[in-house]
């Protein structure tokens, strides 16, 4: 009998939630070495040699410095800005692999482990690392605005190595999602704490903006998730509906052990929460390298013009291009399920 995703409500206990904050599978083998830059587009190139320079730096200085109070020098902090499927993830990963004690989440990874741990035993967890690495730097809201400047500021005076990526250059943070204005102060407090390297390309997934990606027959779905024995099948809304009672610090500890995932029934997202906790399970499904056998629509509509057009453009456009991916492998899995 296929196992069903929303029969899965893991409890994490917090320890285990710093524990996990570790490069993901998909990027397990990153490394400096591994990384391709693109020929006709040097700031690849640069980037790469810049967060190599940043390993030396941070290999060279005494261990005792990140467990016996503040630095006395500025810590290292660079933010890599640039679009989708560039590699900042893959530079980053690599620099969290060379950096040993390093932590490395996303940053809504980092606001869940507040939520989980407080934020004064986040800041002395945190303190003592060499390196902190916050993948998809994005501001939504502004308590988050408030909270994660207070925290990369403490951790600044603690003397921890600040490296972020993400698509939006720091001083543009907040734009389009609510008063920037309101935290322009905040905000501008972020953007100087980090040096800027900018890097340019296509996506590597697509070379180009994500394109939709066709459901497969629901039956075909069913049939093949039935037939591998780590999958589950879900409908698309049960999903949704079930990402309700899972708080996202979760969604990785619900995947755990899942080989594959079925989702028929797909169709438009309507509601924008759903909507941003779906974003969080693609993220999590793509750090493990889950492939999803899309049913329904699959990915065609899957986020409105509108939601598209809004402030969480970025995040929805992100999730399109990994879901692309993720389906690709599903499709792949399914063929040879039926061929078996």
């Amino acid at each position: 009998m296929t196992s069903s995703l929303t029969a899965r409500r893991p409890e994490v206990p917090a320890d285990r939630l710093l524990a996990g904050f570790v490069p993901p599978r998909h990027f397990v083998q990153a490394s400096f070495d591994s990384y391709r830059p693109d020929p006709g587009h040097p700031s690849q190139e640069d980037a790469r040699t810049r967060l190599a320079e940043v390993a030396d730096i941070l290999e060279a200085r005494p261990a005792r410095r990140w467990w016996g109070g503040r630095a006395r020098t500025a810590p290292v902090a660079v933010y890599l800005d640039g679009g989708f499927g560039v590699g900042k993830t893959h530079l980053l990963a690599a620099l969290a692999h060379r950096v040993e004690g390093s932590v490395y989440g996303t940053f809504v990874e980092y606001t869940h482990l507040v939520g989980a741990l407080g934020f004064a035993t986040t800041v002395r967890e945190l303190s003592g690392r060499p390196l902190v690495c916050i993948d998809e730097f994005e501001l939504d809201d502004p308590g988050d605005t408030v909270l994660m400047s207070r925290l990369l500021r403490e951790l600044a005076d603690a003397g921890v190595a600040l490296v972020a990526t993400s698509n939006t250059l720091p001083e543009s943070l907040g734009e389009g999602r609510f008063a920037a204005e309101d935290f322009l102060r905040e905000i501008q407090a972020l953007a100087a704490r980090f040096e800027v390297l900018r890097i340019d390309g296509p996506d590597y997934r697509h070379r180009g903006a994500p394109h939709p990606e066709e459901g497969l027959p629901d039956e075909e779905v069913r049939a093949a998730c039935a037939q591998e024995s780590t999958a589950t099948c879900d409908a698309f809304v049960e999903v949704l509906e079930h990402l309700h009672h899972v708080h996202p610090s979760r969604y990785g500890a619900m995947l755990e052990g899942v080989g594959a995932v079925g989702l028929t029934e797909v169709r438009a997202v309507t509601d924008q929460a759903d909507a941003l906790r779906l974003v969080v399970l693609v993220d999590r499904l793509y750090d493990l390298d889950v492939p999803v056998l899309l049913g329904g629509c699959g990915t065609r509509g899957l986020f409105s013009e509108t939601m598209l057009g809004g402030g969480y453009r970025k995040k929805y456009l992100r999730s399109l291009s990994r879901l692309g991916v993720l389906a690709e492998l599903g499709r792949v899995r399914a063929a040879e399920l039926g061929r078996a």
